[in-house]
């Protein structure tokens, strides 16, 4: 079984995907121990935990639920892929300003360039793509559905929130 398991195409790319969102939430640490140590807020914190309990069950999610056998479909495997670019682009854009957290630094500029020129929350659209496309690749649509519903519910609070937050430096 064991054996079986480490030759499966969805644990190898389960577990990098994994390994990325680990390597992510250091950079968010460093990044919110920076901004708070400059006299960052966070806000929203009671509803943050939800989000580590959504991505990390969706990812379990994907494991238990697909078959091992499964071999993916390579276009979405693709889509995935270009998602991690545009959540790069997020992540270069907003720099030391990028954290998983709603952290606010009053008198900070928002930022209104690289993707946020297009549209807002990008890297919520890149979540909301991603919670899709992976497990549609080993066309695993119950896990698509359900935790990209999970996931808008969350958002939809989360994006609120966010907005109440940074409503004060929109106007300033």
């Amino acid at each position: 079984m064991a054996e079986l398991l480490l030759q499966a195409p969805v644990a190898w790319v389960v577990a990098l995907v994994a390994l990325q969102r680990l390597a992510e939430m250091a950079v968010a640490r460093r990044n919110t121990a920076r901004l708070m140590a400059g006299g960052g807020r966070e806000i929203g914190r009671a509803h943050y935990p939800l989000f580590v309990v959504l991505h990390a069950s969706w990812l379990a999610a994907i494991l238990a639920t697909t078959p091992a056998d499964r071999i993916p479909d390579a276009w979405l495997l693709g889509l995935y892929a270009v998602l991690q670019l545009l959540r790069l682009w997020v992540m270069a854009t907003l720099g030391r300003y990028w954290t998983t957290r709603i952290i606010t630094v009053d008198g900070a500029p928002l930022v209104r360039g690289g993707p946020y020129r297009f549209l807002r929350h990008p890297n919520y659209w890149v979540v909301a793509a991603e919670i899709a496309v992976l497990p549609l690749a080993f066309a695993n649509w119950p896990v698509a559905v359900l935790w990209s519903i999970l996931n808008a519910a969350l958002l939809r609070h989360r994006i609120r929130v966010e907005a109440a937050a940074l409503a004060a430096r929109r106007s300033a």
